[in-house]
């Protein structure tokens, strides 16, 4: 297990959505985070009391979790100075990076002179199966998104608060580092290899009661060229009885990917439904989520209220004002 209290390390981010996996931290558990550690140039934030290392082990921070997600999840150099230094001081260390911990020289030797641990998320701990498309008792939703990050985690985690004050059973389902992180298990849904994708998606989401959701964090986008292969794995591997579309409508491109524009959310709803329906053939598109972290209340209210008419089905930000309409679109299936 993760010990908590963390400090959450930004390090030298550019921009606020490569801290997203400190930022999902410290929104949904805020109890396990002390405050935030960034370096010089730090182009980030998430509102957390900005500590020293000493400061934060005055404060009782068990871990330094890294809270970056950069394209390709890799530790970079101007790191290590801080998480060697962490290790000696007895910290311990998270990371959900592709580029894992225990593979650093530095780090395994630092923590090995200090008796401290290295946490590395994004390592399979299961021999997933390949799946079988066999039909499972519970029900299922997930959120697909016209681009990655775009709030498709924060949909899954709203939506799970919202079924529950409501009565409805409902598990969240986590797939990514962010998600392992806040609820402490979970699949390293891109850290699987390739055949055995969908059958984790399987195996995270097994026979339930028959008035049970899982709620499956959703991944990448089916328009991502980099990423859509883990998004057809979780719909193929989860079956899902009911979609959410995702969007965020301030970008103008794919992240990371200046050359493709974001797709319609006409798009993403035909082409997601018709690929759910190769495994289960009743699935729906119950709503959609916007993520207006971008736009004040009054845009927010009018863009939303304008998706609802255009698209015919329930619209909201989950995460601003609430997902209950999401979770009686759910209900009403």
């Amino acid at each position: 297990m993760i010990e908590t209290p963390y400090l959450l390390f930004l390090g030298d981010v550019p921009d606020q959505l490569s801290a997203k996996v400190a930022q999902g931290i410290k929104d949904w558990r805020p109890d396990n985070a002390v405050g935030q550690f960034r370096m010089q140039n730090c182009g980030a934030t998430v509102g957390l009391a900005d500590m020293s290392l000493e400061e934060a082990k005055q404060a009782g921070a068990k871990t330094l979790v890294i809270g970056v997600a950069n394209r390709g999840g890799v530790i970079s150099a101007a790191w290590k100075d801080v998480l060697v230094e962490a290790l000696h001081m007895g910290f311990d260390l998270a990371s959900g990076l592709h580029n894992l911990l225990h593979k650093e020289a530095d780090l395994v030797t630092a923590a090995k002179n200090s008796g401290c641990k290295l946490h590395d998320v994004r390592i399979p701990t299961v021999q997933y199966p390949i799946a079988t498309g066999k039909k499972r008792g519970g029900k299922r939703v997930l959120p697909v998104g016209t681009d990655c990050s775009v709030g498709k985690m924060y949909t899954a985690l709203a939506l799970d608060e919202a079924m529950r004050a409501r009565g409805m059973k409902s598990t969240f389902r986590a797939t990514g580092q962010t998600g392992i992180l806040i609820t402490g298990a979970g699949v390293p849904l891109d850290a699987v290899v390739a055949d055995f994708m969908a059958g984790s998606i399987e195996y995270l989401t097994p026979d339930n009661d028959d008035d049970h959701w899982d709620i499956i964090e959703g991944q990448g986008s089916l328009f991502h060229i980099s990423y859509s292969g883990v998004t057809l794995a979780l719909i193929h591997g989860g079956q899902p009885d009911a979609l959410i579309l995702c969007h965020e409508p301030t970008r103008s491109h794919m992240r990371g990917l200046p050359d493709h524009p974001l797709p319609t959310m006409e798009a993403v709803r035909d082409l997601s439904l018709t690929l759910a329906r190769v495994a289960n053939a009743g699935c729906e598109v119950v709503g959609i989520s916007v993520n207006t972290q971008h736009m004040s209340e009054e845009a927010a209210r009018t863009y939303i209220d304008k998706v609802e008419q255009e698209m015919g089905l329930p619209a909201v930000d989950p995460f601003r004002h609430g997902a209950d309409k999401l979770a009686a679109a759910i209900e009403a299936l």
